[in-house]
């Protein structure tokens, strides 16, 4: 932001509403705040006189509104402005630390479309000595003195390296410094955004360099401004509407009364929306009432009809699309990323879009769905017919396959109406009536906002007050405050709420329209106010900035923006001491590290959660299971106690114990026995002075779709890589065709293929993989088919030999049984029985070939003596109980050594051809010599 576009910012808050105080540091989001750290104090206002700090604090200049402060001890700071009158100014606590960590890492990314990469340069810089476009992270390079430190850093062995939290990569520095900087080349990844800079613990000059987290996914484009194109915006004097794309929160649009602004860098860099002239009148230009944004674009609600923005066009969505045109009265979008979930049956919507009685989802590709009207649902939730049912609000639990509908119910409908809650899963298509009702005004508006938890868990909230309901809606009421019963707008100069902002920390913003704000925290009854940050009559928004944190965005009467870091922890730590409020345990950790954890067959999940509490507390850990049940848990827990404190460490376990063998139907046993379950593990008491969240993650069971086998020694190297043709006698095809087959072999399908001598027998090893690599050698049982249809060739042992009690399955008894279906599927999991029980089969010819084949029964496929030739296998795994996927694989075996033998018309033709060519000679040697017997006779005449 240039520096004319402040002072007007500052001469705007200085001259208008209420005065304020602040502070910030060099360091993004106050990283760095300790006794190292210029602490940088404003006051906002015309009444200041000088500021109050304590003993172990100086200020370059106390009478100044704008001044430096400096503590030469760590600890809690209190710090207020005096000010003339009888008014005071609020006070705040700041905990100044004494960490070593004095440098952070500077980082700047290059986009290579091309080929799908970015590049990372990253130098270290002082944030106390940093060049001002390091401060506003513009810099393109290192300055002289980060290059320096940089050097410094290096030369003691310091490099970087980036570690990803979701797949849980590492990406290495190049070997060598170019100008000053480290580079690290990534891929593009639009599932592994959270990413963190980390590096070696060198120190220089007894100070280390902070681990940088920020987010970094698949980049966005931007939408160009065009000439002539006309702003759209919200009504004249309305709030600020924001929106954010849930899985990447720096790409995010923000509509003012004036105009619609987009940025992909959380406001770094932003540029306008607008629509071309002469589709919308002024007034609908500027008649938004509701936005989101997607891949697809960016989706304005105008009087009830849903408009796209995109890159290259700005069209009306109407009943082309499926959808209703001027009855919307709301869309919504996800408010929690969750990149991986286990959908059985059913895609996962990215809007929700609703009419009083009807609601529709939105999928990618601008595909929209009627989901369900009113009239089915009431016939759904048995609601009397004399009843008025609407659809009130609606909002994305924190379920990644689930959404809450608030559905208002009334009879008479003047004074008073009754809100319902009903969650509807979008897998199963199941509608649950939630243990959830609120009697409110006929004019009242209800916003919910689901928190982030396992369980439905949810806060709502009209003008003036929140109500939560926790614990699963047994835990409810309103958020209370120490004066005025929790409601905010008596605590807030009669503003109203203006919106609710819950981060994946627990912590719950209520921000009035006027900027005041409230703080509480996940299963927290009461909200505390917070100092004023920023100008009453300035209007802003709250959002994620690309380090995870939270930032205020304000519109400026010239038409742009500034943007202000917000300190949560430092602030919420301030007013907690002042309230002395404490948090009821010392530490609550656990080792469960992934928010997703996919469970096979025979797989189970092991964890431990730990929670240390000073003695006689009696605090315990809670875990809450949400979905269907298809796990068994066990727990144990430890106990200790040592200088007054205790110590309880939860052992858990998750296992399935389904046996799938021999069921009636396997695929229907599958089904109800996959799904995905939330679960969350927490203290059994909380406070806002608690800096760790609880735990919620996902355990879905089925099949995990990064799973595939391999032959062991088959792949893509080795061999010419080219496609040839080769022909398969119809002696040697099982359904012994009238012709032979002539067949392409495909080296892209089928790999190189192992060259084997007709003596040498083969034994398949199977791998199992994944998308991080290799797992194990697969030990279940498994089925081999010549994929063209050979069957030339058998096994080196008997079912006697492989110990069946019962004659064993085969292909030739399956084909019978199965004769409707291809030969892929008449054999597998579905239907195998084993030969090892009398109870199992019938006694049988025993000597026949044992066709399952697993790593240690050291049956060999076993080649014919007359005939060489390609073999193209495909192997499939047949163990009911080793996988919920359908595990398969091609290899292919060229066989050669073989003498073939005689083709009878060949014999015959060559033989023919011989006696031909042998009579032809004689023949021509009788007429020749006669020649020469005649010539001879007649020169003895002639003599």
């Amino acid at each position: 932001m240039s520096a004319g576009a402040v002072a007007v910012l500052l001469s705007c808050l200085s001259c208008c509403g209420s005065a304020l105080w602040r502070y910030h540091t060099n360091s993004p989001n106050y990283r760095i705040f300790s006794t190292r750290s210029t602490i940088t104090l404003e006051y906002e206002g015309t009444l200041f006189s000088e500021w109050s700090v304590p003993g172990t604090c100086s200020v370059k200049n106390k009478r100044s509104p704008k001044t430096e402060l400096r503590c030469s001890s760590p600890g809690i700071q209190t710090i207020r402005p005096i000010v003339t009158g009888p008014d005071l100014e609020e006070e705040r606590n700041l905990f100044v630390g004494s960490s070593n960590t004095c440098f952070m890492w500077y980082h700047r990314i290059i986009p290579f479309h091309q080929n799908l990469t970015q590049v990372i340069k990253i130098w270290i810089y002082d944030p106390e000595n940093a060049d001002p476009d390091e401060l506003l992270w513009n810099a393109v390079g290192p300055s002289l003195n980060s290059f320096v430190l940089t050097k410094q850093f290096a030369t003691l062995g310091q490099k970087p390296v980036i570690h990803t939290f979701l797949k849980k990569r590492i990406y290495y520095a190049d070997e060598k410094l170019e100008d000053g900087t480290w580079h690290i080349s990534l891929p593009m990844s639009a599932n592994d955004k959270i990413k963190e800079i980390r590096g070696n613990q060198v120190t220089f000059q007894d100070c280390f360099v902070a681990n940088i987290l920020f987010l970094l996914g698949f980049p966005w484009f931007t939408i160009p401004e065009v000439p002539g194109f006309l702003p759209i915006s919200s009504p004249l004097g309305s709030q600020l509407l924001i929106a954010w794309d849930t899985c990447t929160p720096a790409s995010i649009v923000l509509v003012a009364d004036m105009e619609t602004f987009q940025t992909n860098d959380s406001f770094h860099t932003w540029t306008r929306i607008r629509v071309p002239p002469n589709i919308l009148t002024d007034e609908e230009r500027s008649n938004v009432s509701d936005v989101n944004i997607s891949r697809d674009g960016i989706f304005f609600l105008i009087n009830g009809i849903l408009y796209l923005k995109s890159s290259t066009r700005f069209a009306k969505l109407g009943s082309k699309e499926n959808l209703p045109e001027g009855e919307i009265i709301g869309i919504k979008t996800r408010k929690w990323c969750w990149h991986s979930y286990l959908a059985k049956a059913n895609k996962r919507s990215s809007m929700a879009i609703w009419t009083k009685n009807e609601l529709y989802l939105g999928y990618a590709h601008l595909k929209f769905v009627k989901i369900i009207d009113t009239k089915r649902l009431g016939e759904i939730l048995h609601i009397i017919p004399t009843a008025t049912l609407t659809i009130h609000n609606i909002e994305y639990t924190a379920h990644p396959l689930e959404l809450g509908l608030l559905l208002s119910i009334c009879v008479t409908c003047n004074v008073m109406k009754k809100i319902h809650l009903v969650i509807y899963n979008e897998d199963s298509e199941q509608w649950v009536h939630k243990d959830f009702s609120l009697n409110v005004t006929i004019d009242s508006v209800i916003t919910p906002y689901f928190l982030y938890s396992a369980i439905p868990e949810l806060i709502v909230w009209d003008k003036h007050r929140i109500y939560y309901f926790y614990d699963n809606f047994i835990t409810t009421g309103v958020l209370q405050t120490p004066t005025e019963f929790g409601n905010l707008s008596k605590l807030s100069h009669d503003s109203i709420i203006h919106r609710t902002f819950i981060d994946y920390f627990g912590n719950i913003l209520v921000k009035m329209e006027n900027n005041i704000l409230f703080h509480s925290k996940i299963n927290i009854r009461d909200a505390v106010k917070l100092p004023l940050w920023t100008n009453t009559l300035t209007k802003s928004a709250l959002f994620w900035n690309l380090f995870n944190e939270i930032n205020f965005v304000h519109v400026l009467g010239n038409g742009t923006l500034y943007v202000q870091e917000y300190p949560t922890s430092l602030e919420v730590q301030s007013i907690t001491f002042k309230t002395e409020e404490k948090c009821p345990f010392v530490t609550f950790h656990t080792n469960i590290y992934h928010v997703f954890y996919i469970l096979d067959k025979g797989e189970n999940l092991s964890g431990w959660a730990q929670i240390v509490y000073p003695e006689n507390n009696g605090l315990y850990i809670i875990v809450e299971p949400y979905g269907p049940k298809l796990l068994k848990e066990k727990y144990s827990v430890n106990y200790e106690i040592a200088s007054g404190f205790c110590t309880k460490t939860l052992l858990m376990t998750f296992f399935q114990t389904v046996n799938y063998q021999a069921v009636d139907d396997y695929f229907k046993k599958q089904y109800q026995n996959t799904g995905l379950m939330l679960m969350q593990v927490r203290p059994s008491e909380y406070s806002k002075a608690c800096p760790i969240p609880p735990k919620v993650f996902q355990i879905a069971v089925g099949c995990d779709r990064t799973k595939f086998i391999v032959v062991k020694g088959f792949g893509y190297k080795g061999c010419q890589r080219h496609d040839f043709f080769y022909t398969i006698e119809k002696s040697f095809l099982r359904n012994r065709p009238s012709t032979d087959l002539r067949v392409k072999y495909s080296w892209r399908k089928y790999g190189c293929p192992l060259q084997l001598n007709f003596k040498e027998k083969f034994h398949p090893l199977l791998q199992l993989y994944n998308k991080n690599g290799f797992i194990k050698d697969v030990d279940a049982n498994f089925i081999v088919w010549e994929i063209h249809g050979r069957d030339d060739y058998t096994y080196n042992l008997t079912m006697q030999k492989s110990g069946c009690l019962n004659e064993a399955q085969t292909w030739d008894k399956m084909i019978t049984l199965n004769k409707n279906r291809s030969l892929e599927d008449v054999w597998g999991p579905e239907n195998y029985k084993h030969c090892f029980s009398y109870g199992i089969g019938k006694p049988g010819d025993l000597s026949q070939p044992y066709e399952i084949i697993n790593k240690s029964n050291g049956n060999h496929l076993v080649w014919p003596l007359t005939q060489a030739g390609m073999y193209v296998f495909k192997v499939k795994i047949l163990d009911p109980n080793y996988s919920f996927c359908d595990l398969r694989a091609l290899f292919a075996i060229r066989i050669s050594g073989v003498i073939p033998s005689p083709n009878g018309y060949l014999v015959f033709s060559v033989l023919f051809i011989l006696m031909l060519l042998f009579c032809s000679i004689l023949t021509f040697s009788y007429f020749h010599y006669m020649m020469i017997f005649i010539l001879e006779k007649e020169k003895e005449k002639d003599n």
